[in-house]
């Protein structure tokens, strides 16, 4: 596997494995199948399509929410009390799971929806007792309702709870939209047991990196398994596991070292008693506990008796209190492997001085060994990370200014360009990562007919201007709001280079844009190519339609393109261009809907988006396959015509593949078509079939072009977060963009 690609290669039939892996239902069989009420497009959102929750947050009194966010963390109840009389570590432990879970492999996880209130990860063992967490917050979401998320709260509170203990923060934006359901389209693993069961690390001589999307791992952790691989207390191998999953996080070696430290200053890990004298997960458990889980008995809540990692301890002498003493006792005592109360393996200093031992998490005139886990050794132990740690050791600022905009990149990875970013705390200075984009001009009309009129007559095709456009558009994840048309970073590294993309045709395509577009940016030129390839594709069919276009974007620097997190992104499957670059481990069919799913598309969009491309002549290096239509180049319902034929039977060209096949006329064994699997599967798959076959039907062929042009459409705006905030053609000012 190319573990900057996350292709995840191998042998498809004896690796072969569902696209989500293990589900809901695997896990927790018995839970109550809620999501039987929301089929048929039937949505679980209590709040409403209507529902516009910028305007709601612009209403919320931001300053009294964070007054009662710091104020409840020194409120201490009795139900589950603080340790240290201060609940700032068990906020910023929850806010940094609410986002740790973010991959940039595909762009999902993260904190953006507020995922953690549901199964899987209400549930994972490396979130145990985090429910709790989660119900304090209560008071301050029923005070203060819709006008602030669950998701942008969970990451508020962390903010908050670092600087009530002194800590940096370097800003916050708002503006995460719940959601009322798991996103079950998510591949967390295929093992069938959890890290808390057995479950075998995912990095091994035999598979030196991680398969395909995947970050954390073991199954239910969020990074590494803190006792070292698979629970060996190795610090060189905890050091390669912690590379490798914050490299799947977009994080590199200073912000992993500065993350690590800047959490582990604060509070403790609890391992005070054997994991098998607590409860079980909250999707498990009774009725009458109400969604919470991991009890120990009743009689014991309280009184400090919590085990959820099994490591017992603080890490840090001042476990409340922002500053440099987690590198301080790393650096000055030597360390021995030792095991906690719970049986973990953990590292306690030798010998250490009175005052550099800590307070007792429920008695404070108490004072208790620190600890550090492997995890931390490893930042001692390997070489790399030894060098960052003894530098933020010595530079106290150095370890704040990366601290803090490490927890910010953590927290805000996955919520896209700072547009979509509320509130007064969003930080002037805007971040590569971001994927900032300048200010882009609408084009007048004039120019927008005049550039129509010239692209059309330059002799470039249909094919060309319309595979660009679907290039250029189609990089988009709804996931963590990356890629999209505007920008037109497909004219820069790393993407005008990538297989898919055809780098020496689209080179050409690109040459000819510039040269006509004249001050229209060329991230507006591509896509008005690209539509006003659909409408002569449309005319030339008989249907004489106008595609809908909406000016305004701009185009990016290299300089500002953040060309490693853009590696990620280059796609080793496009259904939509009949693209495959190296076999998967999943069927292609499932890898188009993968695709269809980061797009935002329903069934409906992506069958109609994918017959029209086939006829147009998208797919990728002309290949024949699919393309069932002697018309190309014309918008017709072909594809679907054909495919669904009775007179056509299909064969594969190789006994040993199963990815291309013949379409021959029955009797005969004449050969008329071409096709993949992922052509197939819209005449093989019951529910594709029957949306097919509305588009094959007598009467239904302008349909068909209406419908392609509207999904068209909102693939090439699905990254004009100024539409969405103010319904016209012109971004809103950015002074911090370069």
């Amino acid at each position: 596997m190319d573990v900057k690609t996350g292709s995840m290669g191998g042998c498809p039939v004896s690796k072969a494995r569902s696209l989500l892996g293990r589900t809901n239902r695997d896990w927790w069989p018995e839970a109550l199948p809620v999501d039987m009420l929301h089929q048929h497009g039937v949505s679980p959102d209590p709040m409403g399509e209507d529902f516009d929750y910028a305007e709601a947050f612009s209403k919320l009194d931001y300053q009294a929410v964070k007054q009662d966010l710091t104020a409840l963390m020194t409120d201490s109840k009795s139900w589950w009390p603080a340790d240290y009389g201060h609940y700032g570590p068990f906020m910023i432990r929850m806010a940094w799971h609410a986002a740790g879970t973010y991959r940039v492999t595909d762009g999902r996880g993260g904190a953006s929806s507020g995922q953690q209130r549901f199964e899987p990860l209400n549930s994972w063992p490396d979130n145990g007792n985090l429910d709790k967490a989660r119900r304090l917050l209560w008071p301050i979401k029923q005070k203060y309702g819709p006008s602030i998320s669950w998701a942008d709260l969970f990451i508020l509170a962390g903010n908050v709870a670092i600087e009530s203990m002194g800590g940096p923060v370097f800003g916050f934006g708002g503006g995460r939209k719940d959601v009322y359901q798991s996103e079950g389209d998510t591949f967390w693993g295929a093992e069938e047991i959890w890290v808390n069961q057995g479950a075998k690390t995912r990095i091994t001589e035999e598979l030196p990196e991680l398969e395909g999307p995947l970050a954390a791992i073991q199954m239910g952790l969020i990074y590494v398994n803190p006792e070292g691989p698979g629970g060996n207390p190795d610090p060189l191998l905890s050091a390669r596991d912690m590379k490798a999953t914050f490299l799947r996080m977009a994080m590199n070696s200073e912000e992993t070292v500065a993350l690590t430290a800047g959490g582990h200053a604060f509070g403790k890990a609890h391992g005070a008693k054997p994991a098998e004298s607590f409860g079980k997960d909250p999707a498990s458990e009774s009725v009458h506990l109400q969604g919470l889980g991991w009890l120990t008995d009743d009689d014991e809540i309280g009184k400090g008796h919590i085990t959820t990692s099994g490591i017992e301890g603080a890490w840090s002498n001042n476990p409340t209190q922002w500053g440099g003493d987690y590198f301080r006792l790393l650096f000055k005592y030597d360390y021995e492997l030792v095991e906690s109360p719970a049986g973990a393996k953990q590292w306690t200093p030798i010998n250490p001085d009175p005052e550099d031992m800590a307070p007792d998490a429920r008695d404070p005139s108490k004072r208790v060994p620190t600890m550090m886990t492997t995890a931390d050794m490893a930042l001692k132990m390997d070489p790399e990370f030894r060098a960052i740690s003894e530098r933020f050791r010595d530079d106290q600022a150095a370890l704040d200014d990366a601290f803090a905009r490490a927890w910010f990149k953590l927290t805000h990875r996955d919520m896209g360009p700072k547009i979509r970013y509320l509130g007064p705390d969003v930080p002037e200075e805007t971040l590569i990562w971001q994927d900032p984009v300048p200010q882009g001009t609408v084009p007048s009309d004039a120019d927008v007919a005049a550039f129509k009129s010239a692209v059309l007559s330059s002799g470039l095709t249909v094919s060309q201007l319309v595979k660009t456009a679907w290039a250029s558009a189609s990089t988009y994840r709804k996931s963590d709001h990356r890629g999209g048309a505007n920008g037109a970073r497909i004219a820069l590294d790393p993407q005008k280079d990538w297989q898919v993309n055809e780098p020496e045709e689209l080179a050409k395509v690109l040459a000819k844009l510039n040269e006509l577009r004249g001050s229209m940016s060329l991230a507006d030129a591509i896509v008005l190519a690209g539509s006003a390839a659909v409408e002569k594709a449309a005319k030339d069919a008989g249907f004489d339609v106008s595609v809908p276009f909406t000016g305004g974007r701009g185009d990016a620097t290299q300089e500002w393109t953040d060309v490693d997190s853009f590696v990620w992104m280059e796609p080793q499957a496009d259904g939509f261009r009949n693209f495959l670059k190296t076999r998967q481990n999943v069927k292609t069919e499932e890898l188009l809907l993968d695709k269809a799913s980061l797009l935002g598309l329903s069934a409906p969009e992506m069958t109609v988006l994918l017959g029209g491309l086939r006829v147009l002549g998208a797919n990728y290096k002309d290949a024949p396959e699919g393309v069932f239509t002697n018309r190309k180049g014309q918008l017709t319902n072909d594809f679907f015509v054909n495919l669904l034929d009775n007179d056509t039977f299909w064969d594969l060209v190789d006994p040993s593949s199963d990815e291309l096949f013949i379409g021959y006329t029955r009797g005969g064994r004449q050969e008329k078509w071409r096709a993949t699997r992922t052509d197939l599967i819209f005449g093989s798959n019951s529910q594709l079939r029957a949306t097919a076959e509305v588009y094959a039907e007598k009467g239904c062929e302008a349909k068909f072009v209406r419908d392609f042009i509207k999904a068209w459409t909102k693939v090439m705006n699905a990254d004009r977060f100024d539409l969405d905030r103010r319904g016209t053609g012109q971004a809103p000012p950015n002074k911090s963009l370069p």
